[in-house]
């Protein structure tokens, strides 16, 4: 009987670059970098089972990759980039329940003195923060760590 061949994978002469690049880079996430060498093995004619073994990986993730790379390969690459064909793919999850506007809002009162909107402090808490965005109907509700974590993101 024989083995099933996995999809032949073409790689254009900038892919093949940018994923060389993609493994050398230092700064390249591990993970990005292993997706990227499953592409250029898989570009070298070798099998999923063969590619498994080198980089001692399940042959479904080899799979996985390769058939992702396939099916992505017919979007340019001004929109879509190597790196980005190589990352994880959306996952679904719970809606926000703040929105960006409301985020906006809040953000907007943590940059106020405290004294403009009539509170008797000097620099704002989380606490603080989550009361008057309450106060203020920006939200229902919202934690002072929820305040803690937007402020948190927000000073990178």
């Amino acid at each position: 009987m024989p083995k099933p061949t996995p999809q032949p994978l073409v790689l254009k002469e900038t892919e093949q670059h940018e994923l060389e690049v993609l493994v050398r880079k230092r700064t390249t996430p591990q993970q990005i970098a292993l997706r990227a060498k499953i592409v250029l093995l898989a570009h070298q004619e070798l099998n999923n089972f063969t590619i498994a073994q080198q980089l001692n990986l399940t042959r479904e993730m080899v799979r996985l990759w390769r058939n992702r790379w396939v099916a992505l390969q017919s979007i340019p690459l001004d929109e879509k980039s190597v790196a980005s064909r190589l990352e994880d793919a959306p996952r679904s999850g719970t809606p926000a329940k703040i929105s960006p506007e409301a985020y906006c809002q809040i953000m907007a009162i943590a940059c106020q003195p405290p004294e403009k909107v009539g509170r008797p402090i000097t620099q704002w808490t989380d606490r603080e923060l989550a009361d008057e965005a309450v106060k203020q109907q920006i939200v229902d509700t919202i934690s002072p760590r929820q305040i803690g974590r937007f402020l948190k993101r927000s000073r990178s």
